[in-house]
């Protein structure tokens, strides 16, 4: 990898169920191009040119059943990794190799996978049925092997239908063993909108959307919900041929039991999401009964905020403190000191704050939603704000990822773009239509329409949203700097009637994906494949 691209990220996003043969994605009928195989030669040398320790953490992960306690009383019956949502953080350093085996123990005949979202790896390691891997069966094993190149804020969940809004998710942190940021200690902070096993479960939530709003009766019954008595608990997603059967409804209407009417947000350009979800959690806890931090005034802290949600982008303020951002989705920034930031599904955000005296809501407004998740921070005595707080710095100074400037080790070189690709957002919640360039992602057929690129490569993706609603777009396998000097990212927000432009140096062969980081507009279409000619 070249030096500009030491910290290079791999990302994450939502992907569909499939356990068809790799060869599809090389050999595929519908393509003429010679694509790079996720397993060939020159994903293989990519590999050797990054750096290794010699160190090797071995971990094991059983995706299964269990029953989370979110606090204040409420129980959910969801999936998780080893039966804590969010899972165990694993954190190793820079150089080092993570040996991951994922123990499939989900109900029925449901297969999955792990995505290392963020992360520098092999195109075969990248967790994507079934593009870069057939999807793992109930019962069986497989492990995930790769270096650690990129040192930042990372988590991980599965890249199979909806199954990131259930509780298989958890952090992962890649240390600089020559830190710069000057720090006394560290808080992980993990967002998520929370649906499983309370309302309902992400796949009912799925069949409902994909209704769309046209289908929607919007009477007394609203909120009822005709859901009731379907249980997919044990489906292991859909894909973009089918699913499963969508509820009944009379004279071709439905009750509206998970679709959220009416979430209106500026910061967002309008509509904020389609999701009604009954919590938002902080490190998997309600409000009502908080995680909390506990530290001493003075402290220098460094908050690793990544949000992990499935519909939902969160406004995000530390009461009577201001937050200085160091770094986005792993890559640092020129620092800047905010009263709030917003930060969208898959996006990760590193802060520094002095920590004052006393006790000091952390919340996370669930932006248009009228809805939030709170964590504690507590230094000293005093009594605990109520759940519902609203800190004034939630109104203050906002940055958003445009605003911000790449630091300086990781700004791209200015050079000639060899290829642009227009990635235009299309779709409607009228439909639930969700698609790019007019073409909604096949998995039975992934590398049918591929955006082609070469090694060596400068590439511009020109996003351009012509839909009304927002898209956090992600990228695996590289990461992109935003316009002229911007952040370097691997999801951003492209608001609504908006264009946004990236540039990234093609220097990770394979097959990647490019999506929507919502995990209903991914599913039902949202999603490109970006692959290297051979």
């Amino acid at each position: 990898m070249n030096s500009i691209n030491r910290r290079s990220v791999l990302l994450a996003g939502l992907g569909t169920a499939g356990a068809g043969a790799l060869a599809a994605c090389t050999n595929n009928s519908s393509s003429t191009q010679a694509l790079v195989s996720p397993s060939g030669s020159a994903v293989a040398a990519a590999e050797k040119k990054r750096p290794s320790t010699g160190n090797v953490r071995n971990v094991t992960l059983t995706a299964a059943p269990a029953m989370v306690d979110l606090g204040g009383g409420v129980k959910a019956r969801t999936w998780a990794f080893n039966g804590q949502a969010p899972g165990k953080e694993i954190r190793l350093s820079v150089g080092d190799t993570l040996a991951a085996e994922l123990s499939n123990q989900l109900p029925g005949k449901t297969a999955t996978s792990i995505h290392w979202h963020g992360i520098a790896l092999r195109n075969d390691m990248d967790g994507v049925p079934p593009v870069t891997q057939t999807a793992v069966r109930a019962g069986k094993n497989f492990t995930y092997r790769f270096g650690t190149d990129a040192p930042g804020t990372y988590f991980f969940h599965p890249h199979v239908g909806v199954q990131l809004d259930r509780g298989l998710y958890a952090p992962l942190i890649v240390e600089d063993p020559q830190e710069p940021l000057p720090y006394d200690d560290e808080w992980t902070v993990v967002l998520d909108d929370w649906v499983d096993g309370v309302t309902g479960t992400p796949d009912e939530v799925l069949a409902e959307l994909r209704q769309g709003m046209g289908a929607m009766h919007m009477g007394s019954h609203s909120g009822s919900g005709s859901m009731e008595g379907h249980d997919m608990g044990d489906t292991g997603g859909t894909d973009m041929g089918g699913g499963p059967a969508s509820p009944s409804a009379s004279s071709g209407e439905m009750s509206m039991k998970f679709m959220l009417m009416g979430a209106e947000s500026a910061l967002l350009g309008g509509d904020a999401g389609d999701v009604k979800y009954p919590y938002h959690l902080i490190n998997g806890r309600v409000p009502t009964d908080p995680d909390v931090y506990r530290s001493k005034p003075g402290k220098r802290v460094r908050l690793r905020i990544i949000n992990a949600g499935g519909d939902t982008a969160y406004r995000v303020a530390l009461g009577d403190h201001r937050m200085t951002i160091t770094h986005t989705d792993g890559f640092p920034v020129e620092h800047e000191q905010v009263d709030a930031l917003l930060i969208g599904m898959g996006e990760r955000y590193d802060v520094l704050v002095s920590l004052g005296d006393g006790v000091f809501p952390l919340v996370a407004l669930a932006e248009g939603k009228n809805a939030n998740g709170m964590a504690l921070v507590r230094t000293g005595s005093g009594s605990a704000p109520k759940a519902t707080v609203r800190p004034k710095e939630l109104d203050g100074r906002i940055l958003t990822a445009s605003q911000l400037q790449a630091g300086d080790d990781v700004r791209l070189a200015s050079r000639k773009v060899d290829r642009v690709h227009r990635i235009e957002l299309t779709g409607s919640m009228a439909k639930y239509d969700w698609a790019i360039n007019g073409e909604r992602f096949d998995m039975q057929d992934p590398a049918a329409n591929p955006l082609t690129i070469e090694e060596g490569q400068r590439v511009r993706l020109d996003f351009v949203n012509t839909s009304d609603m927002w898209h956090p777009m992600h990228l695996h396998g590289h990461t992109y700097q935003l316009g002229n000097g911007g952040p370097r990212k691997d999801t951003a927000i492209v608001l609504p009637e908006q264009k946004l432009s990236v540039v990234f140096d093609a220097d990770n062969p394979g097959q990647w994906m490019l999506h929507c980081h919502n995990a209903y507009h991914g599913e039902t279409g949202m999603m490109a494949l970006v692959a290297y000619q051979s």
